[in-house]
């Protein structure tokens, strides 16, 4: 099969891939904040990916030592545990909002 030179990519050890569309839809990223000074918490991230479908993956990023890389690491699945209308902070609004708008 045939392809367009701008879906072709070559992988580090040199073999030749094809750049494929797995999903696509919207994410949000969080970061957590300490409640009393409303600075970093911790470094780590988490951004949830959501697909045209409606279903999500949550993953959280974690930077290396190194300070150029992250480790990524999926969230797992507690459904019963989360609240049923999830909220984030909005810093610019000071505000709740729903994760997703």
């Amino acid at each position: 099969m045939e392809f367009p030179a701008e879906v072709l990519t070559k992988s580090r050890t040199g073999k030749l891939e094809v750049r494929a569309l797995d999903s696509r839809g919207k994410f949000l990223m969080c970061k957590y904040l300490d409640p009393k000074t409303m600075k970093p918490a911790d470094k780590k991230r988490k951004i949830i990916l959501m697909d045209e479908e409606g279903k999500t993956r949550e993953f959280f990023i974690i930077p290396l030592k190194d300070g150029k890389r992250y480790l990524m690491i999926e969230g797992e699945r507690e459904d019963s545990a989360k609240p049923e209308n999830p909220m984030v902070w909005n810093e610019r609004e000071g505000k709740a909002e729903p994760l997703w708008k």
